[in-house]
């Protein structure tokens, strides 16, 4: 499970983020390619979700993350 605090510095501000446990798999670029970018040490979040489409892919490529490295901040 992905960790608030372990969150990366490039995260833009919003619910979804990669913590420091990512491991540059780019599986989140390729399930939500408008929402993740890919350094080559991380991943992070560049832009939230505009819609539901992009809510899912964010949620998909949370699910699909071999390292639960992707979390959802519920905002406590």
């Amino acid at each position: 499970m992905a960790n608030w605090e372990l969150r990366t510095t490039e995260n833009c501000a919003g619910r979804f983020y990669v913590d420091s446990t990512c491991i540059t798999c780019d599986t989140c670029t390729g399930v939500a390619p408008l929402c993740f970018t890919l350094t080559p040490t991380h991943a992070y979040v560049s832009t939230q979700p505009k819609n539901a489409q992009e809510e899912k892919q964010c949620h998909d490529a949370a699910l699909s993350c071999p390292v639960n490295a992707i979390g959802v901040h519920d905002g406590n």
